[in-house]
């Protein structure tokens, strides 16, 4: 067994791990760094455009170790899993039979994702860069596939598969709810109706809606996907042209094989024949080449939970300087539970944009702990904050953005431009408490201001939206 010591350890090639490797670089590179990840490569950020205090635009770039290691040749970077986590002797055990001691490590082994099945080969988790690899792989030749979720994967995917017949399954009663209001879903359906081509939107795309009234350890799994996944995507299957349904509040009841759906169903010579099938709660039976499963993802704690603490979800919880229940371990991303009281505009959402906020967050703690000098909880924990992008439209969420935690308390003013803009702003006693944007609104530093500084907006009432008042300027 190969011996090894290192003052700062970090376990995980994703982006909270990168980010807490690169931070600690920064801030000392003369210190001591390992980084630990179970696949060869790792994810890293670039193109970073800060567009107010809290919202940071970037985009996520997959590197292999060499590429990484040319600009960060004082970290040593170890491919390998992680196999037991002494705390005790400070120790770490490696599936190559490396046993690495050290000063402070930090976990960060992400999640797994909530998978439809666990063993059934035609349903696909899209979680990783070889989720996505398996995707390309049946997309090739796949004519019709049932996508499973409502959350930014999943809109995503919808949005960029092109030549298929997608059948695309929510259990709420509109898209995109984990982030948006049946208002700005609503919104972005138009965007979804143009379809997805190189170079403009496709004219081809048909919709149809149908309405209905009516997860164990797993091997640890690659880094997450960055926001910019799709682009690399090759999203074409064999169809001629593009379809999708959306089946509304309905999720899966049972997956059948061919033969279990010719057992149910009076099939005759000529019916299209797929591998599988799904039969969901409103009694619709329909078949695919394939099923994605983009249903959420369950933090990866499980794994140290003979000496950690975990919140009931499974997540490793940690204080306001990302520390553990054990001394000099830490933890970051979406294995970990923000265990501190949050502030009112705050909450933990499992986002790469969190992940890099903690993971940077975490070294600068690892470090100051080193050092000997308290570090106060930092700024970004003020106010959730997000950008990203939905079926081509830019969409940012600023505080309580669907009125999270007000017990219904609030009051809503919404503006739209059809194929343009929408603003939403969530109002509590004249005050602003949450906001979204989509389109090139030009609006986040001031609402993100009059959310942090809590000023008493009572006397504009609706005209706090006028679009003839320029209210970037008026509160400037």
């Amino acid at each position: 067994m190969e011996d090894a010591e290192t003052q700062y350890l970090i376990i995980g090639g994703g982006i909270a791990g990168v980010s807490c490797a690169e931070m600690l670089y920064t801030l000392d590179n003369e210190a001591d760094v390992t980084l630990v990840t179970a696949t060869s490569f790792v994810k890293s950020v670039s193109s970073v455009n800060q567009i107010t205090k809290l919202i940071t635009e970037f985009q996520v770039e997959e590197q292999n170790i060499e590429e990484w290691y040319k600009t960060h040749n004082k970290v040593k970077v170890i491919t390998a899993k992680l196999s037991r986590l002494d705390v005790e002797t400070k120790t770490v055990y490696l599936d190559n039979g490396t046993r690495i001691k050290y000063g402070k490590v930090c976990l960060c082994t992400g999640a797994q994702p909530k998978l439809i099945s666990d063993d059934n080969p035609y349903v696909i988790g899209i979680r990783d860069t070889a989720s996505v690899l398996r995707l390309q792989e049946k997309l090739s030749d796949a004519k019709k596939v049932v996508i499973i979720g409502n959350g930014g994967i999943a809109t995503e995917l919808v949005y960029e598969l092109k030549n298929i017949s997608v059948v695309w399954a929510v259990k709420d009663d509109a898209i995109s709810s984990v982030f948006l209001d049946p208002g700005a879903s609503q919104f972005l359906i138009k965007e979804v109706e143009k379809g997805k081509e190189e170079g403009g939107p496709c004219k081809r795309a048909k919709y149809t809606v149908q309405t209905s009234n009516i997860n164990s350890q797993k091997e640890m799994l690659g880094s997450a996907l960055g926001p910019d996944w799709h682009q690399a995507l090759q999203s074409e299957g064999s169809a001629s042209k593009k379809k999708v349904d959306i089946k509304y509040n309905v999720q899966i009841d049972k997956i059948l094989t061919p033969q279990e759906y010719g057992d149910t169903q009076n099939t005759k010579e000529g019916d299209e024949k797929y591998p599988v099938y799904v039969r969901f709660t409103d009694g619709s039976i329909v078949g695919a080449d394939f099923i994605v499963s983009a249903t959420g993802v369950t933090p990866g704690g499980q794994f140290f939970k003979d000496v950690l603490e975990l919140s009931e979800e499974g997540a490793i919880v940690v204080n306001d300087n990302m520390e553990t229940s054990v001394k000099d371990v830490y933890a970051a991303g979406d294995v970990c539970h923000a265990g501190w009281d949050w502030s009112k505009h705050w909450m933990q959402m499992r986002l790469w944009t969190q992940a890099r906020q903690m993971g940077m967050f975490a070294a600068k703690c690892m470090y100051h702990h080193t050092i000997k000098e308290p570090l106060d909880l930092d700024f970004c924990f003020e106010m959730f904050a997000h950008v990203t992008n939905f079926f081509g439209q830019k969409v940012i969420l600023l505080g309580l953005f669907k009125g999270q935690r007000l017990e219904n308390d609030y009051e809503l003013l919404v503006r739209v431009t059809p194929g343009k803009e929408y603003v939403k702003l969530v109002m509590q006693n004249g005050r602003m408490q949450g906001a979204v944007l989509i389109g090139d609104t030009d609006l986040e530093e001031t609402f993100e201001n009059l959310i942090l500084n809590q000023m008493d907006l009572s006397v504009y009432g609706e005209d706090l939206l006028d679009p003839n008042i320029d209210i970037e300027d008026y509160f400037d």
